[in-house]
């Protein structure tokens, strides 16, 4: 099997030569599938997969708007990049029959809002996103998003947020009390403003190296995906996993078909080959993250079902997925964030 890590300028580079029969090439999450899983898709279909990684939903539209399109087969976006990427025209159609294993989706992930009657993609991992602490370093209340956008004077400069705009403008909103998609002056105002405040006690963005820097002592404070804090408490038990009264982000990944994929056909086989209980449950005992297909309680990981990190309080807030905006209101909130990142 050929399993590359590549740039996406490069990719595009080899768009040529993939496109022969027996390819798939995949854009992707980063550490988040299981090198075996592809081996065994390998195995069974005869088709050598090419991967590449990204670090978030936004960073992987932007890379297909910029070349990428016609080079990739399958990308793995989050609930509200689908519905984006489904506006903009990027997703091709599955039409009835094309994947065997379409009914097992379960029924909760069947229908959803952001790809009704899953006409663009099938289910892949779901979970949520929100911030861990190690608790070594403080001891009190975590369960507040204070501790990210007003933190105590003992966490300043010991924070690293995830370099994600859709979800820390999310979290920034439930912080705030106020609508995702707001389109307030006052409140856009308010917005903008805290986040500038709150970037001086920040250490850095950054998603890829999320669960490292908590791991490693650099920051006390880090935003983080649940299955992603849980991999890190096994390395450093002190890190805990925060779940804020003002409520938290929740996400469901999904495996797209792109238009133009060059090897469409296989990246319907391989579509199928992950709505197949044992193989999608392979992913969650991997990146410890739940799924949305029927028939794989018998493949998982028993401990799954008890982590901390996959189980509010009850003192939680309610969960909340990233709003799609409508165009006026997504180029202020664009905005917001670039002053944030500069």
């Amino acid at each position: 099997m050929k399993l590359l890590t590549t740039t996406a300028t490069a990719m595009a580079l080899l768009a040529n030569s993939v496109a022969a029969d027996g390819d798939l090439v995949i854009y992707h999450w980063f550490e988040y599938m299981p090198a075996e899983l592809l081996e065994k898709f390998t195995s069974e279909t005869g088709i050598n997969v090419t991967m590449d990684t990204y670090d978030s939903n936004e960073a992987m539209l932007a890379s297909l708007k910029a070349g990428g399109m016609g080079t990739y087969d399958v990308a793995v976006p989050g609930d509200y990049m689908v519905a984006i990427m489904a506006n903009e025209g990027l997703l091709d159609n599955i039409n009835d029959g094309e994947l065997s294993n379409k009914g097992n989706i379960a029924q909760a992930w069947a229908n959803p809002s952001f790809d009704p009657g899953r006409v663009h993609s099938i289910p892949y991992q779901w979970g949520s996103t929100s911030f861990s602490v190690n608790i070594e370093d403080y001891d009190g209340d975590i369960n507040t998003t204070d501790i990210l956008f007003n933190p105590p004077a003992e966490l300043s400069g010991k924070i690293n947020m995830l370099d994600s705009q859709g979800e820390v403008m999310a979290l920034a909103s439930l912080h705030m009390g106020i609508p995702q998609c707001s389109n307030d002056r006052a409140q856009l105002q308010a917005l903008n403003d805290m986040l500038q405040n709150a970037k001086q006690h920040w250490a850095s963005f950054n998603s890829d190296t999320a669960r490292e820097v908590l791991v490693s002592g650099d920051v006390s404070v880090g935003m983080i995906y649940d299955g992603f804090s849980a991999k890190a408490r096994e390395d450093r038990p002190s890190i805990t996993y925060a779940f804020p009264t003002q409520g938290y982000v929740v996400w469901m990944d999904n495996v797209v078909l792109l238009k133009d994929a060059p090897n469409r056909d296989n990246a319907l086989k391989f579509m199928d080959f992950m709505l197949e209980p044992e193989n999608i449950a392979a992913v969650s005992n991997y990146a410890r993250y739940g799924l949305g297909v029927t028939g794989a309680e018998e493949f998982l990981d028993p401990a799954l079902a008890s982590l901390p990190e996959a189980n509010p309080p009850a003192t939680a807030g309610a969960g909340a997925f990233v709003a799609v905006c409508d165009e006026a209101t997504q180029a202020v909130y664009d905005q917001i964030w670039t002053n944030l990142k500069n």
